[in-house]
């Protein structure tokens, strides 16, 4: 397995990211997380719409909450676009978050049970079993447009860059 040690920090402390690392023009791999009534769902059940992955390590965490906000508020204004957040919070936390929040446009994916998505996309942090925060856009065929893995955990990612792709490709 590939590991990337010291490829980002988290609470300023280097942290080693688990799996393969994405970049542009990769073929994204297909993954199985879990939706909020625990049946499996696949980068496959997202069909040929541009996708928008946001990445955060607990939805219960003040920039996690933010950077969820913001997506659900944004995939409101995209149509053709489907937002999927996933974190490795357990299935019953992210239906409580999204209730909470009013969070009905992106779909919330936990990566708890077998970090598929993770290691497949290089984003599990080896020492806390956390997701790295970051944010990946897809074309309607899967390709890799977008890819940011953010260098500091408790930073924000980009999020006028992500958007600004998305839109290009619809």
């Amino acid at each position: 397995m590939e590991r990337r040690e010291g490829a980002i920090t988290f609470g300023q402390k280097p942290v080693t990211l688990l799996g393969k690392e994405i970049k542009v023009g990769d073929k994204a791999p297909d993954f199985t997380v879990l939706k909020g009534d625990l049946t499996p769902y696949s980068l496959k059940d997202a069909g040929d719409k541009v996708k928008i992955i946001s990445v955060v390590p607990s939805l219960d965490t003040g920039v996690c909450e933010l950077q969820t906000i913001r997506f659900n508020e944004e995939a409101a204004k995209l149509d053709d676009v489907i937002v999927l957040t996933i974190s490795v919070d357990l299935p019953f936390a992210q239906k409580r978050f999204c209730s909470a929040h009013d969070i009905d446009k992106v779909l919330t994916l936990s990566d708890h049970k077998d970090l598929d998505f993770g290691l497949k996309y290089g984003f599990v942090m080896e020492e806390n079993r956390l997701l790295a925060r970051g944010v990946i856009v897809l074309d309607k065929d899967n390709t890799v447009k977008y890819v940011e893995y953010v260098k500091e955990g408790t930073n924000h990612p980009d999020y006028d860059k992500p958007i600004e792709v998305a839109k290009e490709l619809l």
